[in-house]
C-alpha cells in the first residue's frame, strides 16, 4: 500500500480522524476535503490514485460529485456511505463509482478494495490530467473551461460533451458509433449527421482554419481523433 495517494472527501470529522490514524501506518498519503467542491478542486490539482467519497456532503451530493469527476477523470472512486439501501448503491455505481462500502466498515476490507481499485486503474493505464493544452487551445475538464489564445470559448452542452469525450481519449481514433453512443446515447448510434453537424460547430469555434483542422481530425470512413501533439 506504499506510495498511494488517497483523497478522502468526507464531512464527518470523526470519520476523517479514524481513517487518518488507521491509514498512516500503511504509508498511504491521505488528502482530506470536507466538502464536495473542495474535493473536486483537490482531485484536479493533486491527482490522487484513489478517491474515497461520502455521499452525504454539505454542499454537493456525492452522486453529483461522482458525475462531475467522471466528466474528466477515470481515477477510481470508492463510495463510503451510511446509505446502505440497494437504490443508493445502484445510483452511485451508475454515476461512475467503482466500488461501494457501507458504514461502518472494517479497515482490512477498505484496504483490500483500495488495492483492487488501484490494480484495475494500472491495467487500464488511466490518465489523470485535468487540463490538456494543444497549441493555443486549452481545455480544463475539471472546471469545464475551454480557451483559445487566452479567450474563453462558449460551447453548447452537446459541443462540450463531444469535445470532452475526445479529450479523455486524446490521440485515439473514436468511431462514429462510439461518439454517438457516448454523447447522444445508444438510440442515436446510426445518426451520423448529428456528429458531422456538431463537429463542424466545434471546428468553427476551435480551429483557426475549420476547413483544414489541426486538432479535430477526420479518420476517413472511421471516425474522429483529437490530435494531442
Amino acid at each position: 500500500m506504499s506510495e498511494i495517494t488517497l483523497l478522502l472527501i468526507e464531512d464527518e470529522p470523526q470519520v476523517r480522524r479514524f481513517l487518518r490514524s488507521s491509514l498512516e501506518p500503511t504509508e498511504c498519503k491521505l488528502l482530506e476535503a470536507s466538502t464536495g467542491q473542495a474535493g473536486l478542486d483537490m482531485a484536479a490539482s493533486r491527482h490522487p490514485d484513489v478517491i474515497l467519497l461520502d455521499l452525504g456532503l454539505p454542499d454537493i451530493d456525492g452522486i453529483e460529485v461522482t458525475r462531475r469527476l467522471r466528466e474528466w477523470t477515470p481515477t477510481p472512486i470508492i463510495v463510503l456511505s451510511a446509505r446502505g439501501q440497494e437504490p443508493d448503491k445502484v445510483a452511485a455505481l451508475d454515476a461512475g463509482a467503482d466500488d461501494y462500502l457501507t458504514k461502518p466498515f472494517g479497515l482490512p476490507e477498505l484496504l483490500a478494495r483500495i488495492r483492487v481499485a488501484q490494480r484495475h486503474a494500472e491495467l487500464r493505464g488511466d490518465r489523470k490530467d485535468a487540463v490538456l493544452t494543444i497549441g493555443d487551445l486549452r481545455i480544463d475538464l475539471a472546471n469545464r473551461v475551454v480557451t483559445r489564445a487566452g479567450e474563453d470559448v462558449r460551447l453548447t452542452p452537446i459541443e462540450y460533451k463531444l469535445l470532452a469525450t475526445l479529450v479523455r481519449r486524446a490521440g485515439q481514433v473514436l468511431t462514429y458509433q462510439q461518439l454517438l453512443k457516448e454523447v447522444w446515447g445508444p438510440r442515436y448510434s446510426t445518426q451520423k449527421q448529428y456528429l458531422h453537424v456538431y463537429m463542424g460547430h466545434l471546428r468553427a469555434k476551435l480551429e483557426s482554419d475549420p476547413a483544414r483542422p489541426r486538432f479535430l481530425v477526420t479518420e476517413s470512413g472511421v471516425g474522429y481523433r483529437l490530435k494531442s501533439e
